[in-house]
């Protein structure tokens, strides 16, 4: 009950200590500080002794921990107030177990810490306790892209002898005036997990609604006021790259309480949420004169309302800097506009509520929508709430009428009419596009009367990939020297300027070229490099260097062995694993890529052989390519199209094998021998 509303450019991490363990890594610093706590001796309570004999579930041998028992007991005190009690206990198998000896548990001022107590059960030798008044408070670590000021903190207690062999455990309690009443139980993760228990306590007349996510469902046994759920031999999720996020895979059960009659601060499906987002945003857009000042003069100029939309956005986008100040409600509610504008400064819905201020001021309406940063973490299974966001944006009503090419992240609402998304946060991403992880995903649209999910657009490939041209020339002595220019589009041009951001020397800004053609080129020499179009992000990014290679060309008796591909990897060994593949395959978002090299043969050579052409098409890509011969050149081309954005496990040996078809054309050569006259 104590997620917030944030926004990042980064990839979301999930802060959940069940789930994953990298939020720890950012605290390791004061957890140092801890390993001066004295070890004390205290009998562990009946609960963990009664799971040092007990069968571990199945695990594989990569296991670093065991969750031997979870419990959570939510007691519902009032609308304003909810007691909750954790205890864990984990089997460390190996010395990466060694950080759950770490806990590590957020508090803010509407939620403290009441009680906080661990232990272990060593293999040999007497028990530890360590108590509340041994652990130390911390505010949270700042992190790129996240907070500026927040009023959560940490609470950290560690338990000694965290060793294989040994069984460390925790029990604390908390109390939370909440928000919403809404709960999550997160019960897999990735470790495997023998036991785990959610206990709901209500007061007479109130009522509950489970949904489960990613799990089948399992029934609650009942008495009275009291609901208990039981898992067991729940399987560790073992991390898979580019597979779904953890939200869409992991076990889940979400839990909405409700008040008699119904009402309160609690919703059951996408419409009450909406309401209540709408409660929280009531009069936040309303406009200063000095605002409508603003947005006059950013509009003045322009005749046509597309070219007075962009102005409004570059100006929400570049001029509005990003600043998250998250207290109390402000984790989820924006500041007024008036305020963002004369701050200059907001995180993800200050922006977007400052950008449909403006548009207001044009008689154009605009709408929240909410939505989470990684595809397929809110899904149209999934039940409304609050904690599977991350991130606000803008749909923007389309006057009637209007009809522009380059506004591309539109769809036609029924009700609504033509909706253009459009993220103010991201300054990098021109208006009338969207980055790949918010294309095909679900938000929740706060629209006038309510609230629905809706799947974002899904952009055409050519709108996101790499046009790469080389005009080349090989000498007799197998150098290769030339030209390439490389024009890049949508999300890969995004990853250049966001790479680049800081960088202020010419020299590193080539950096990423050096990256791409070691990847290609036993050795090279870039002798000039330029980089385009930089700082605008409405035009594509081009990069234009000179290179020179040197024995490219491998000699084979008097044959000369040349590879068409010259640079550009497009295989993956992503597929090549031992064991099979659990989860789906993701793709950051649908591209296209071109590739076009013109190779000048040598002087006293011709073609012998040509690699054969390579047609590979399936639903979710398809691979193209060619080599052919004309007069003096060799000309090779290829296209690689990703179509559709998720991969089921049934087709992963497809792209397997697509990988497998790409790597073998990469590698292909064309053999060149002496001309006979």
């Amino acid at each position: 009950m104590n997620s917030k509303l944030f926004c990042s450019l980064l990839p979301f991490l999930p802060a959940i200590r069940n789930l994953t363990r990298c939020a720890f890594v950012s605290l390791l610093p004061v957890a140092l500080l801890l390993l001066a706590v004295p070890a004390r001796s205290g009998d562990a309570p009946q609960w963990m002794h009664a799971l040092v004999n007990a069968p571990l579930p199945a695990h594989d041998e990569k296991a670093d921990v065991i969750l031997l028992y979870s419990e959570k007991v939510v007691s519902v005190q009032s609308a304003d107030k909810i007691k909750t009690t954790v205890r864990e206990a984990y089997k460390i198998l190996r010395p990466g177990g060694r950080e759950y000896g770490i806990l590590a548990v957020s508090y803010n001022p509407r939620k403290k810490i009441t009680a906080m107590r661990g232990w272990c059960i060593p293999a040999q030798g007497k028990d530890y306790e360590v108590k509340d008044k041994e652990a130390v408070e911390v505010s949270l670590p700042k992190i790129e892209g996240s907070e500026l000021i927040s009023d959560v903190k940490d609470k950290l207690l560690r338990i000694p002898a965290a060793e294989p062999g040994n069984i460390v455990g925790y029990e604390y309690e908390e109390e939370e005036q909440p928000f919403v009443l809404q709960d999550v139980w997160r019960f897999q993760g990735a470790n495997p997990v023998r036991e785990a228990r959610y206990t709901l306590q209500l007061l007479a007349g109130w009522e509950y609604k489970a949904t489960w996510m990613n799990y089948p469902e399992v029934k609650a046994a009942q008495s009275g006021n009291q609901s208990q759920w039981v898992v067991s031999e729940v399987k560790g999720i073992r991390h898979e790259d580019n597979m779904p996020p953890w939200q869409g895979v992991a076990g889940q059960m979400i839990v909405s309480i409700i008040p008699p009659g119904g009402s309160g601060r609690g919703f059951q499906n996408w419409r009450e949420m909406g309401i209540w987002y709408q409660g929280l945003t009531s009069g936040r857009r309303d406009a200063s004169p000095e605002l409508k000042q603003k947005a006059a003069a950013l509009t003045s100029a322009a005749t046509a309302p597309v070219d007075k939309m962009k102005a409004l956005a570059s100006f929400a986008q570049h001029d509005i800097r990003y600043v998250a100040i998250e207290l109390g409600i402000g984790g989820w509610q924006p500041h007024s506009a008036a305020e963002i504008f004369t701050h200059r400064y907001g995180d993800c819905k200050d922006k977007a509520t400052l950008m449909g201020s403006m548009l207001h001021e044009m008689n154009v309406d605009s709408y929240y929508v909410i939505i989470n940063t990684e595809r397929g973490s809110v899904t149209p299974d999934t039940p409304a709430q609050v904690g599977g966001f991350d991130h606000a944006i803008l749909a923007i009503k389309m006057p009637d009428g209007l009809t522009d090419s380059s506004l591309m992240a539109a769809i036609n609402h029924p009700k609504l009419g033509k909706l253009l998304f459009f993220d103010p946060t991201d300054e990098l991403t021109p208006f009338g596009q969207l980055n790949g992880a918010l294309q095909a995903n679900y938000g929740l649209l706060v629209g006038p009367d309510a609230g629905e999910l809706v799947k974002l657009p899904e952009l055409p490939p050519e709108m996101n990939g790499i046009r790469r041209m080389a005009k080349l020339a090989l000498s007799p002595a197998g150098t290769m020297t030339g030209d390439v220019q490389e024009v890049r589009v949508g999300d890969r041009a995004w990853a250049q300027r966001w790479a680049l951001r800081t960088v202020t020397k010419d020299s590193d800004r080539i950096k990423p070229i050096e990256t791409l053609l070691s990847h290609s080129l036993a050795n090279f020499q870039i002798t000039k490099a330029t980089v385009g179009n930089l700082q605008r992000p409405d035009l594509p990014f081009v990069y234009n260097y000179s290179v020179v290679t040197q024995n490219y060309a491998k000699t084979a008796g008097n044959l000369l062995l040349v590879r068409p591909r010259f640079v550009g990897n497009k295989s993956s060994d992503l597929l090549e694993t031992k064991e099979p593949r659990k989860y789906p395959v993701e793709f950051e978002g649908p591209s296209q890529d071109i590739d076009t090299f013109e190779i000048t043969l040598p002087a006293g050579y011709e073609v012998d052989d040509l690699p054969p052409p390579v047609n590979a098409d399936y639903s979710f890509a398809s691979y193209h390519s060619k080599t052919e011969v004309n007069g003096s050149t060799l000309k090779y081309t290829r296209t690689f199209e990703i179509k559709e954005l998720s991969v089921p496990v049934s087709k992963v040996d497809d792209l397997k094998k697509l990988y497998r078809i790409i790597a073998g054309d990469e590698r292909n050569t064309a053999v060149l021998k002496p001309l006979t006259h």
